[in-house]
């Protein structure tokens, strides 16, 4: 039985009802986590107020700001876990970002500030983040990072994020081998295309997602719920065995050779 009774859990990258890290929040809570939750914090405060909104059924014990660009708010992130909790479990990073200019157009037309903006965010934040982690998984822990088929296989209008995700799953492959005499474990889930906030951005989007659905092996597309499952999974002792590897949650589309 999948159960998480008494594991301290940090999901970051909650913006909205559609994002796939609320998703995986909801199913580690059913499974009996305590939540932490950061935010990415604005001038005005309307994204803490629209997430803590969100989260309250899940009843966070710990919600704070964090901008993975700014060292100083995670350090503050970590000493308010340290401080509360004494021990972290599980992080889920569901971070990524890159300026919509760069995700069309020409690749080799791609801006040096948008070529490190989205690899700081995208990819090395879950390096900086399991480095905050580490001695806090005092008994171990598990990281769950998202990627996408992006990151192996060349899609349209998506270019700069096909290469902050391929760097961002060879980043996975290395932690899971420096962290693993800590029984931490690293590992991805590479889902399907789901409309979200930040797949938004990604031109052609709805395309892709009915594409999928008349082709991949179980002929539709995946939920929220679905990757929140699978991340449950990843994060429970179930999975004990496993780590540094990409699982697909994508109705089977990454296996297709003619797609």
């Amino acid at each position: 039985m999948l159960d998480l009774t008494g594991k301290n859990a940090l999901v970051t990258g909650i913006a909205n009802n559609r994002s796939i890290a609320w998703g995986i929040a909801q199913q580690l809570h059913k499974a009996g986590a305590t939540i932490g939750v950061t935010y990415l914090p604005d001038d005005k405060g309307r994204f803490e107020k629209k997430v803590a909104e969100l989260v309250e059924p899940l009843q966070p014990s710990i919600f704070v700001p964090c901008n993975v660009q700014d060292d100083a708010q995670i350090q503050t992130a970590f000493e308010t876990i340290q401080a509360k909790w004494g021990r972290l479990d599980i992080l889920i990073h569901c971070l990524a970002f890159a300026n919509k200019e760069d995700l069309s157009g020409n690749f080799v037309d791609t801006s040096r500030q948008g070529f490190t903006t989205a690899l700081d965010v995208s990819t090395y934040s879950l390096v900086k983040l399991c480095g905050a982690a580490k001695p806090l998984m005092t008994e171990g822990g598990s990281v769950v990072t998202l990627t996408y088929l992006g990151g192996v296989r060349v899609i349209p209008n998506y270019n700069l994020m096909g290469i902050a995700k391929a760097g961002l799953e060879m980043s996975v492959r290395y932690l899971a081998a420096e962290l693993g005499p800590q029984n931490i474990r690293v590992n991805a889930i590479s889902a399907g295309p789901i409309r979200t906030l930040a797949s938004s951005a990604v031109g052609g989007i709805l395309d892709m997602i009915h594409h999928l659905e008349e082709v991949a092996p179980l002929r539709r597309t995946v939920t929220q719920t679905e990757v929140g499952n699978t991340a449950a999974f990843l994060c429970s002792d179930l999975s004990s065995g496993i780590t540094g590897q990409i699982i697909y949650v994508d109705a089977g589309y990454e296996i297709l050779g003619m797609a």
